[in-house]
C-alpha cells in the first residue's frame, strides 16, 4: 500500500521503516527538512509540505499523523485534512482523549474525509517487536487499511 506519514521522530520515522520493510511506500513530512531527508536516503519518498505530500499520493489517500500529544495534534490533523479530498483518510496514530477524536470525527466526515484513532504503543522497540494498536473507525475503511495494520502489529509469533 502506499501511504504519508506527518511526523518523522523516534515512533513516526520508525512506523515508517516498519512498514518499508514490509514493501509499502511512504511519502514522509516532518517540520525538519533534514529528517524528511534522511527518511528519504532510506527509501521514503519525501515531501517539502503538506500539499506536497497529498499531490505525491494516489487517492484514496492515507495519511498517519504521529506527533507529539497536545495543541500540536490538532493544529497538524487539521491542516492535514485541509490538503486532502473526500475518500481519503486521516490517521492519528497518538493518544488523543476519545471525545477529542470524536469532534474530530465529525468535522472531516463533513468533509467526506475517514478518520481513525489508531492509539499506538511500542516507543522505538516497535520498530522491531511491531506496535500495539487501538483502531478505531468505520469497519470499510479500517478493513481497506488492514495491510498497514498488520504489517506494524507484532504478530501471533512475537
Amino acid at each position: 500500500m502506499e501511504i504519508g506519514i506527518v511526523g518523522l521522530g523516534r515512533m513516526g520515522a520508525n512506523i515508517a521503516r516498519r512498514l518499508m520493510r514490509d514493501g509499502h511506500t511512504c511519502v514522509v513530512y516532518d517540520v525538519s527538512p533534514e529528517v524528511t531527508a534522511a527518511l528519504g536516503e532510506e527509501g521514503a519518498n519525501p515531501a517539502s509540505d503538506l500539499a506536497d505530500l497529498a499531490s505525491k499520493l494516489t487517492a484514496p489517500r492515507a495519511v498517519w499523523v504521529m506527533v507529539p500529544a497536545g495543541e500540536i495534534t490538532e493544529t497538524t490533523l487539521l491542516k492535514v485534512g485541509d490538503v486532502l479530498e473526500p475518500g481519503d483518510a486521516v490517521i492519528d496514530g497518538g493518544n488523543s482523549y476519545y471525545r477529542d477524536d470524536i469532534r474530530r470525527a465529525r468535522r472531516l466526515a463533513e468533509r467526506g474525509i475517514h478518520y481513525l484513532d489508531v492509539g499506538t504503543s511500542g516507543g522505538v522497540a516497535g520498530l522491531e517487536r511491531g506496535y500495539c494498536l487501538m483502531i478505531g473507525g468505520d469497519a470499510p475503511i479500517v478493513q481497506h487499511l488492514e495491510p498497514v495494520f498488520v504489517a506494524l502489529a507484532p504478530g501471533v509469533d512475537a
